[in-house]
């Protein structure tokens, strides 16, 4: 026949019939050659081979339809076309010999292939693979065998090769002492060594260009190993040295480009895994997706035994006896591989993918998965491998109607036809039909096809058929369905929608993101170990994926959220807490993106996120009254003094991670964090201070007549903390004169007494406990610094004030504000002497070198050039409390009015008692919001040092929208700036830093 017409062609391919007789008499296709003219010249080279040509011709002579049949081949497959170039003579004998014999006899030379070296074993495979492929292309398009003998063929010689493979490297073992086999001629029996083909393979319904997907396992119980050698070493060295003899390219090709990535958790197990590990895996971790890849799953080559005996073990896992709802969910959206979305309706013929495309291959195979995966744990005649024989097994267990079993094993057979044909065109791993006519034409014709019109009528038949059938079945289930587009993160390859939604979302690597999202379901966090928190995180998936997404950086937004997870305990309760408030899932996502410090808290102590919950989070800062009831509240539950101390510790973790949320989220200003920030502490410190009074009492009692207060320094004194700041603290007391000691059961001397308590109080703020710790603790600025006793008696500190107290310690004492005392008459005389010390006589002159050669000590140690050490810089924010320090204390006789510990608000103060010029006062306000209104974000945001180039783009924005300025290089501009203009104004008033001698010092 010349070709086959429209009319005569029949829809799908002929089933196998088993057939008889020589290929060349079996022809009953003769595809339509593009460029005749063309094919004939390749043909005359064949027949012009002086070995092969007279045989040809003679072959061509008695057989009509040959000439126009290898013209087709030659014209639309080049592969075909060099393989028959490459050597005519077995062409010639393929074409006199009966396909099913000469397979046959391929298979059994692949697997008696023994060689003493590995290159002679890959030469004689890939040989081998060249005489299969071009057998089976010609019998194919010929007509003279079905679909189910061209994968049977195609599978049976992957397994015959890995057989020769496996005993070419145990024969190696043997030959080097590492390795005893039971029979040296079929060394793999009773090894231990597993191999087990997934997929197509598995089935065996391998196509043409065909990836081999296996696991590899080794049952350490029975493998004779010899000598010194371990089976993991030895094993996993077997495994990698198998994958190189089937899928290195070499002069001869491939066998089979091999893919390991099936076994459990393949980005964290070696290559071959114990049988034990691959059982923990499966029984603890093992994932919906997994179930439906392990129904193919066969032992193919290695210990035949061993393997079956594995997939027996793992039966209850692959076939339960019922499923729960989440399981169902989850198994239906195993088919969101291949956009079901709705909106994603539209079919065509050029550019379709027949495997993963609407109505395709993979359409066919999930319709008979899911449905294997549901009933087949009560019906054991549904756990077969292959699909054409399971669609038939659902019909006769009355799960499928017989119109469905005839469209889909029809389309089925057709579509994996035209697989075939795709790949016959140039050996090429690719179900993607050409875009182009030409490339169509060509697909068309091999498949039989005269025109392009009757071959796309044909295929969008089928394609409809499928699509009906399965949106019968899924189209309406719940689940995972997201307007954003498909998001599927099940299988082993990524669904390719899914990387074209992440990419649209904004994810900049898509293959990455999707890599990170399903690698959280082999369980290797903690969080993520349980089946339930893994249910859970899959239904957030487009929830979390659109949050994370929504910030300014999406990828590393979700490497955050992954890190987190990592760090994260357990999972369950954060995942429930996620999915049933939805807006908490925005906000840790915003934190992801632009605070991965207050991520790191959350990790570490998920409770915080409760606060979230409360109303109030969306009203206004809580007061210091606030604070104090809320606290109170919590502390009133603790049945002993260290649950208190845990208690204090979590309600100050969920209000500093609640303040930097309003912060990240712009409820609260930078410029207003650090008074909130104040406020709580203030409030811990002082109900801690109970605590440990009450505590120490137990043992000790109290001074009788005696007094304590707290006194705050530094950012704490001036309601200007940070996330990341200390508490400066001075532990203040007295006592009668005639009262010498404490009145408690073990009674201790007074200032033993008021030093003991001092320990328990720093101990109570900064040590860590179950609960982490609440803050680092300072007393350094106490008289004497730390040569000094840890509590200072009140007379003490005023004497040592007025007669031994450096510029230096005045200056700090400008910040110094009493926050928790035991009496307001206590609280009082503090203050007034504090006052009385701040507004004493001084030498200005004296007073500017002081200050100066103070700036210039810590210049000297911890000077920088770097704009965004915003503290220490010429002209930054030490340069600006020392300008306010210093017009306090040169100002302040007379003056007590002006005394107030924050810096904003002396600079304010000094500029309206005309302390400090108009201009002056504008320069130094200015550029201290702006430090502050910063520094706020950076403490909130990051630990350690900001590099603007390592930063995550949410805290570049961040400091953007806090600055006022339209874009971050304008914004380093503007810092810059300010701090010439800052140190221009410390050198003006103070003097000239740079000029100072700090030897004295």
């Amino acid at each position: 026949m010349s070709g086959t017409t429209d009319q005569t062609k029949p829809e799908s391919p002929r089933p196998d019939t088993g057939g008889a007789g020589d290929l060349a008499d079996r022809i009953a296709t003769v595809p339509l050659a593009p460029d005749a003219e063309r094919a004939q010249l390749f043909l005359k080279d064949l027949l012009d081979h002086p070995a092969a040509g007279t045989e040809l011709s003679a072959l061509m002579s008695r057989t009509p339809d040959l000439e126009g049949f290898l013209l087709g081949i030659i014209g639309n497959s080049p592969y075909l076309r060099d393989l028959m170039l490459t050597d005519p003579a077995r062409l010639v004998a393929i074409l006199s010999d009966a396909p099913e014999s000469r397979l046959s006899r391929i298979l059994a030379e692949a697997e008696a292939a023994r060689a003493e070296d590995e290159a002679d074993i890959m030469k004689v495979l890939r040989l081998l693979k060249q005489d299969l492929a071009l057998t089976l292309g010609l019998a194919d398009i010929a007509g003279a065998i079905g679909l189910n003998r061209v994968t049977h063929a195609l599978a049976g010689f992957a397994d015959a090769s890995l057989t020769a493979a496996i005993r070419f490297c145990l024969d190696d073992l043997t030959r080097r002492n590492r390795f005893q086999p039971k029979d040296p001629e079929r060394p793999e029996i009773g090894s231990g060594l597993i191999v087990l083909a997934m997929g197509k393979h598995g089935a065996n319904e391998l196509n043409y260009s065909s990836d081999i997907d296996l696991i590899v396992l080794y049952d350490p119980a029975i493998a004779p190993m010899a000598g010194s050698a371990e089976a993991p070493v030895e094993f996993v060295r077997l495994t990698r040295r198998l994958v190189k003899i089937m899928q290195d390219r070499t002069a001869d090709g491939y066998v089979f480009r091999t893919d390991l990535r099936l076994r459990p958790d393949p980005g964290a197990t070696p290559l071959a895994m114990s049988v034990p590990a691959a059982l923990v895996y499966y029984e603890s971790l093992g994932q919906n997706w997994e179930r439906a890849a392990l129904i193919k799953a066969r032992a193919c080559a290695g210990d035949i035994e061993a393997g079956n005996a594995f997939l027996h073990e793992i039966g209850p896992f692959i076939w339960r006896k019922y499923l729960d709802f989440a399981a169902i969910a989850d198994v239906q959206s195993i088919k969101r591989q291949i956009h079901m979305h709705k909106g994603h309706s539209v079919i065509a013929v050029a550019g379709h993918n027949v495997k993963l495309g609407r109505g395709g291959i993979r359409e066919v195979e999930f319709f008979v998965q899911t449905q294997q995966l549901i009933a087949g744990g009560r019906n054991p005649a549904l756990r077969g491998r292959r699909t054409l024989d399971m669609l038939d097994g659902l019909l006769d267990a009355d799960w499928i109607r017989p119109r469905a079993r005839d469209e889909l094993s029809e389309a089925y057979r057709f579509l994996r036809t035209v697989e075939h044909r795709i790949q016959m065109l140039n050996d090429e791993q690719t179900q993607l039909l050409p875009k182009d006519e030409d490339g169509l034409m060509r697909v068309a014709a091999l498949m039989g096809y005269d025109t392009l019109k009757a071959f796309e009528a044909v295929y969008m038949t089928h394609l409809k058929n499928v699509q009906s059938h399965y949106a019968d079945l899924f189209e309406d289930e719940p689940g995972l369905s997201s307007d954003l587009g498909n998001l599927v993160f099940t299988g082993d390859d990524h669904d390719p929608d899914t990387l074209e939604t992440l990419a649209r979302l904004g994810f900049k690597q898509p293959g990455d993101a999707a890599a990170i999202v399903k690698s959280w379901h082999f369980g290797r966090y903690p969080s993520t170990r349980s089946t339930k928190a893994r249910e859970i995180l899959t239904e957030m998936h487009p929830a979390l994926i659109g949050a994370l997404a929504a910030t300014d950086n999406a990828d590393a937004a979700l490497r955050a959220f992954d890190a987190f997870l990592a760090k994260l305990p357990a999972g369950v309760q954060l995942f429930s807490l996620l999915r049933s408030n939805p807006h908490l899932l925005t906000l840790l996502a915003t934190a992801m993106g632009a605070a991965p410090r207050m991520a790191d808290t959350v990790s570490k102590r998920v409770h915080v996120l409760d606060a979230v919950l409360d109303p109030a989070f969306f009203g206004a800062m809580p007061s210091v009254r606030e604070f104090r009831v809320g606290l109170d509240r919590t502390l009133s539950q603790a049945r002993f003094y260290e649950e208190a101390l845990d208690r204090a510790r979590i309600f100050t973790q969920e209000q500093q991670f609640l303040i930097g949320l309003r912060l990240i989220s712009d409820t609260l200003s930078s410029g207003r964090v650090g008074y909130a920030l104040a406020r709580l502490a203030e409030v811990v410190v002082e109900r801690i201070l109970s605590q440990v009074i009450a505590h120490v009492g137990e043992t000790h009692g109290v001074v009788p007549g005696g007094n304590v207060a707290v006194l705050a320094m530094g950012k704490l004194g001036g309601r200007e903390m940070t996330a990341a700041s200390d508490l400066d603290l001075i532990l203040l007391y007295e006592a009668p004169e005639d009262v010498k000691q404490s009145d408690g059961r073990r009674p201790m001397p007074v200032s033993q007494y008021y030093t003991r308590l001092t320990q328990r109080l720093v101990t109570a703020l900064s040590a860590p406990t179950a609960e982490g710790t609440l803050y680092e603790v300072d007393f350094r600025l106490r008289p004497s610094g730390n040569a000094g006793p840890l509590a200072t008696n009140l007379d003490g500190f005023i004497a040592y004030q007025k007669n031994d107290a450096w510029t230096w310690e005045h200056m700090a004492l400008t910040r110094a504000r009493v926050i928790a005392a035991s009496s307001p008459e206590f609280s009082e005389k503090i203050r007034h002497s504090i006052c009385h010390t701040l507004t004493s006589q001084r030498d200005r002159p004296v007073l500017a070198d002081d200050v100066r050669s103070m700036r210039a000590k810590i210049e000297k140690e911890k000077g920088t050039k770097d704009i965004w050490d915003l503290k220490q810089v010429a002209g930054g924010l030490v340069d600006i409390e020392f300008i306010a320090q210093f017009l306090l204390l040169a100002n302040g006789r007379g003056h007590p009015e002006i005394i107030t510990q924050a810096t904003d608000d002396a600079l304010t103060i000094l500029r309206e008692s005309g302390f400090l010029s108009v201009g002056d006062a504008e320069v130094l306000l200015e550029a201290l919001g702006l430090y502050q209104r910063l520094t706020q974000v950076l403490r909130m945001a990051l630990d350690g040092k900001f590099e603007p180039r390592d930063a995550p783009g949410g805290v570049l924005d961040l400091l953007v929208q806090a600055s006022g300025s339209p874009t971050f290089s304008r914004l380093e501009a503007d810092l810059a700036d300010r701090q010439r203009q800052v140190r221009t104004v410390f050198e003006r008033l103070v003097g000239p830093v740079e000029t100072v001698d700090t030897s004295r010092d």
